[in-house]
């Protein structure tokens, strides 16, 4: 597929490889591409991302995604899938930017003909590529109220190394505000383990009831 990743940080470079590693076409979007050449990655500005994109993935700083998106406007981005990965959360990483609602949905909200789907913003960019270097599986979320989004997502988190079994989905996307309110917890576990390559595993009983 064509994917286009809206950011040149860490979790877009992670990710663009680990696409790029398993056969997609990928390219980086910024809003000065002009600087952020020698990524070993091909980088274009935002416009022209959008438009290369059948899947458009936003890893920007959840403060300033949905400016951000609003820019590239909302005809360019209807109809394509959008994988939302950031978080917002303020310089010092004390608050949220989105304390009562997620980033998620706010872009749903702003773009109601773009399909999004919240993903990968528990863990850090080295899990998100590489699972399987774990002690054992652990579990990626998927939020979102579009089930074909959702079934595209979970292809390309396959495509990641993240099998079917680790593969959670836990509903709309108002539900992505479990994910990105994970982020206090996810500092502090790092800083308990030393360390912030680890990953979360939803267990329950082997005859689990229903809800």
């Amino acid at each position: 597929m064509r994917i286009g990743l809206l950011g040149t940080g860490n979790v877009a470079r992670a990710l663009a490889h680990g696409w790029r590693a398993a056969g997609h076409d990928v390219l980086l979007g910024s809003r000065r591409p002009e600087e952020r050449t020698g990524l070993g990655l091909p980088v274009a500005g935002l416009d022209e991302t959008a438009a290369h994109a059948e899947v458009l993935v936003n890893a920007t700083p959840g403060g300033v995604s949905v400016d951000l998106l609003r820019s590239i406007g909302a005809p360019a981005l209807a109809g394509t899938l959008l994988i939302d990965v950031g978080v917002g959360l303020s310089d010092d990483f004390s608050t949220l930017t989105h304390p009562n609602s997620s980033l998620g949905e706010l872009i749903q909200e702003a773009f109601p003909l773009t399909p999004v789907v919240k993903t990968l913003c528990t863990m850090d960019s080295t899990t998100m590529t590489a699972p399987g270097e774990l002690t054992e599986p652990g579990t990626v979320f998927l939020s979102g109220d579009d089930a074909e989004a959702k079934r595209t997502t979970g292809r390309l988190l396959t495509d990641l190394g993240w099998p079917e079994s680790s593969q959670l989905d836990i509903g709309g996307i108002t539900t992505a505000r479990g994910q990105e309110h994970f982020a206090f917890l996810f500092m502090g576990i790092a800083g308990g383990v030393g360390s912030h390559t680890f990953n979360i595993k939803v267990v329950t009983r082997p005859s689990a009831d229903t809800l």
